[in-house]
């Protein structure tokens, strides 16, 4: 079964942005909800000649925000090459967001480049165990690369993280008997 082109959460309800510090501790800087603007980016900007370590972090935070905005504006346009030069910048500015990672396994997913996309959706799960849009993301990829047992699992791993209202368990719950029916009919002809 072939999952919707139309993406589950490419943008959670809330997300943290990180800022990493130069003493390679990461500290949270604010949070994106959608609809509004950059907690951060509405207060008001340091002086760079009084405190130029703040409006360094501020201008970066300011830029994390942006990028990842313009990725998930262009993911949802389906312009996966430009979403995929935002996605870039961003993980070079905030490489331990799991989000921009689902976001750049989404990107290469509209590209078809499904072990990129695996590679990116394994990252975030790295990141962060419990990003549940990322095994939905795993599972779509290995269905792509028509991994089926592993898709399963990974399809399973979302629905195990999943809030039991969360739209988007009856969709993973059909590609779970689809995958699994397809699977036996395999077994039979061998």
């Amino acid at each position: 079964m072939k999952l919707n082109a139309k993406k589950p959460m490419l943008l959670l309800l809330t997300l943290t942005i990180l800022s990493v510090e130069v003493s390679g501790f990461v500290k949270t800087i604010g949070t994106i909800t959608p609809g509004k603007t950059f907690a951060t980016a509405s207060a008001p900007q340091a002086d760079p000649s009084h405190d130029p370590a703040l409006h360094a972090r501020q201008a970066r935070a300011a830029e994390i925000d942006a990028r990842f905005r313009q990725a998930v504006t262009m993911l949802h346009a389906k312009q996966y090459d430009h979403a995929v030069t935002a996605l870039h910048r961003l993980l070079e500015l905030a490489p331990e967001m799991p989000e921009a990672h689902v976001n750049m396994g989404y990107a290469m997913i509209g590209l078809k480049r499904y072990s990129l996309a695996r590679d990116f959706f394994e990252g975030a799960i790295n990141l962060r165990t419990a990003q549940a849009n990322a095994y939905y993301g795993l599972a779509e990829a290995l269905e792509g690369l028509n991994e089926l047992e592993q898709a399963i699992g990974a399809m399973r791993g979302y629905i195990h993280l999943s809030r039991s209202d969360d739209p988007y368990i009856r969709k993973a719950r059909a590609a779970l008997w689809e995958w699994e029916k397809e699977l036996a009919r395999k077994t039979e002809r061998q």
